[in-house]
């Protein structure tokens, strides 16, 4: 019965593998490394779909931006609120179009902004802007989810059965978000197509009631204009104060970075190719400016109905309009049956705006982190990276104690980052690409960006503070990753050039034996001494043959890399293989590896040993791709092949 038991446990263990696995594949394909070949665009999902998907995330904001609005500006908020429409449509949608051309395989401004650093250095600032993603992603997560628990418990039908009980009605909620992306990707676009439609179509209903209350209640309009004009005097002074109130209604500018975030998922055209998708890029800008305008619209009405309609206090903490304002329309000029259905839906919105963070997080982090070698293999498969996403909005739930105020400084700070980094960006492409007139608009547009990065940053610190312990995280597991796959053989592929093949051709006709060489002078002296210094050092006989083998270390800090082999004889006589990688260890390995793949024989390679201290030469190797190669690279060789008898020869001096 034992051995039943245990067989049958055994079995488990490689389907669920499997199925936790699945799609590793074509996510490889979806991300493909620097040096993939060309591959055609996935057909994927006609444009309007996606942006459903990514306007869970936008179009939910309705449920508590009007409130926000209110709070901060007062009277003002209708102008306030035009003054993000104008920065939504003048500034937000031009940047992300021009992302959306620039970056068509979802990573975004980052890898816009990648390009402009290399080495450790460029790395460290795309883990930083990383780091900032997973703040705003994450937290749309956590805080969506906690304010539709919140909106769930203030129902009056269910308020009192669940009162205080929001810390669980939200780990509920994060659950099935996550149990909707195991069961699969199309699944979580079809519950979005279906709750946007009904959440914007009962937002349509209430904001139509509305409208009709204030034009037919003819003191409302006079009275509010008269109050504004006393309270603010002038219209130069309304939109000053509009202007400084601003950076307070920053979250309304959510849905941009998903929005290309998931373009991948687009459908193209029937001969778009991953180096020109120009279908994906036609059907991301139609999302963008479809989804930012009929949000434009909805922001503008519903705050102007909603500053006229209902009562000051009731915006206020405890008010029964306090992060609720449409819903508190919705029962008071529709009736509680009605009500109750659009609370309903806003909290099933709510919960699910939590898809297109998770689905940006989920396109993101396997575009960098795998191949910076800064995660491990099964990072490029969706269940996976599901659960580990899922269990981070557990984490963060539970420190906030499912508080949405105490979330929001940490979304608005990493939503203005990462449109503050995407503006930065498209300025200096477009500046490059010798555009005038549109890197001047770009540059005013970061300008407006970073001084409302700063000010949300002045006001609200504690999202620096939020998003620092992500940067931290992710820099810390990353470095973690990258150590623990120190001796992994990183080399895509081996390519070897006419005369490289054919000194491998020549040597596999005798023993096949390299002499690694660090390059120096490369004069006739050099290789004259390094030769007598091996055969002494190893006692060969004069008759054998060697060819030497030096590395160039390029970007140390790029993980994986293809492998180009070019010979070439110096001095009349000796034969070089000359090759550039990030690693001279894993450069020799994966070049040995290939030598007995293709003559059938086990190569040898000689060393001498390097002076210096082990950790420090190991440190070199880890930062700087070199240190004391000869041991590492008798590791990676080691790990790469665990069968002795087949494992290329390693001799040291």
């Amino acid at each position: 019965m034992a051995d039943s038991a245990g067989s049958s446990r055994a079995a488990v263990r490689p389907r669920l593998r499997a199925w936790m696995l699945e799609g590793l594949a074509d996510m490889a394909k979806n991300h493909p490394g620097p040096h993939a070949a060309p591959q055609s665009a996935d057909r994927g999902q006609r444009w309007w779909r996606v942006m459903c998907l990514t306007g869970v995330d936008y179009f939910s904001t309705l449920g508590y931006q009007p409130g926000i609005a209110a709070l901060a500006a007062g009277l003002l908020s209708p102008v306030a609120t035009l003054v993000l429409v104008v920065v939504t449509l003048a500034g937000a949608l031009p940047v992300y179009r021009r992302v959306a051309r620039e970056s068509p395989h979802g990573q975004g401004s980052i890898a816009m902004l990648e390009r402009l650093l290399s080495f450790w250095k460029g790395k460290l600032f795309v883990l930083t802007l990383l780091g900032f993603a997973a703040t705003d992603f994450l937290i749309t997560i956590t805080l969506s989810a906690a304010d539709a628990a919140t909106h769930l418990v203030e129902n009056p039908h269910v308020s009192t059965a669940l009162h205080g009980r929001e810390l669980v009605i939200t780990l509920v909620l994060i659950a099935l978000l996550g149990a909707v992306f195991l069961k699969g990707f199309l699944e979580a676009i079809g519950v979005a197509v279906a709750l946007v439609a009904l959440y914007l179509g009962l937002n349509a209903v209430v904001v139509g009631v509305g409208l009709w209350h204030v034009v037919t209640a003819a003191h409302l309009i006079p009275d509010w204009t008269q109050a504004l004009t006393a309270e603010h005097g002038n219209v130069p002074a309304m939109v000053g104060v509009a202007l400084l109130v601003f950076p307070k209604l920053a979250l309304g500018l959510s849905g941009f970075e998903t929005g290309v975030a998931v373009m991948p998922h687009i459908e193209g055209d029937p001969d778009d190719t991953e180096e020109r998708p120009v279908g994906r890029i036609r059907g991301a800008k139609k999302l963008l400016t479809t989804a930012a305008v009929i949000m434009s619209v909805f922001l503008i009405i519903t705050s102007f109905v909603t500053t006229l309609l209902i009562p000051k206090e009731a915006f206020q903490p405890g008010g029964s309009a306090n992060g609720r304002a449409l819903a508190y329309l919705a029962h008071e000029y529709l009736g509680s049956a009605f009500g109750t259905v659009y609370d309903v839906s806003t909290i099933a919105i709510l919960w699910f705006a939590g898809a297109s963070a998770m689905a940006g997080l989920l396109n993101l982090m396997p575009q960098y982190l795998p191949r910076y070698g800064m995660a491990p293999h099964w990072a490029r498969a969706v269940r996976p990276m599901v659960l580990v996403f899922t269990l981070v909005a557990f984490l963060v739930t539970w420190l906030f104690d499912a508080d949405v105020d105490a979330q929001g400084g940490a979304y608005a700070t990493g939503v203005l980052v990462l449109i503050s980094s995407a503006a930065i960006a498209v300025t200096i492409a477009a500046r490059r690409a010798g555009e005038h007139g549109w890197w001047i608009g770009f540059a005013v547009i970061a300008v407006v960006f970073l001084y409302t990065t700063v000010a949300n940053v002045i006001e609200r610190p504690d999202g620096v503070k939020i998003g620092a312990c992500f940067i931290t995280g992710i820099i810390v597991l990353s470095f973690l990753s990258r150590l623990a796959r120190a001796f992994e053989l990183r080399v895509t592929s081996v390519v070897l050039d006419g005369i490289a093949e054919r000194f491998i051709r020549d040597i596999a006709q005798r023993r096949i034996r390299f002499i690694a060489n660090e390059p120096d002078r490369r004069d006739v002296a050099e290789y004259r001494d390094k030769l007598q210094q091996i055969r002494a050092d190893n006692d060969i006989p004069a008759s054998e043959d060697f060819v030497f083998v030096e590395v160039t270390v390029g970007d140390p800090s790029e993980f994986e890399s293809e492998l180009r082999v070019h010979g070439e004889v110096l001095h009349g006589r000796y034969r070089v293989l000359r090759l550039e990688s990030p690693a001279v260890s894993n450069a020799l390995a994966a070049l040995l590896l290939h030598v007995r793949d293709v003559t059938g024989d086990r190569p040898h390679i000689y060393f001498e040993w390097t002076e210096g201290n082990p950790f420090a030469q190991f440190l070199r190797y880890f930062l700087f791709g070199q240190g004391e190669v000869a041991p590492v690279t008798r590791e990676v060789l080691r790990e790469a092949e665990p069968d002795r008898d087949r494992r290329p020869r390693v001799h040291v001096g």
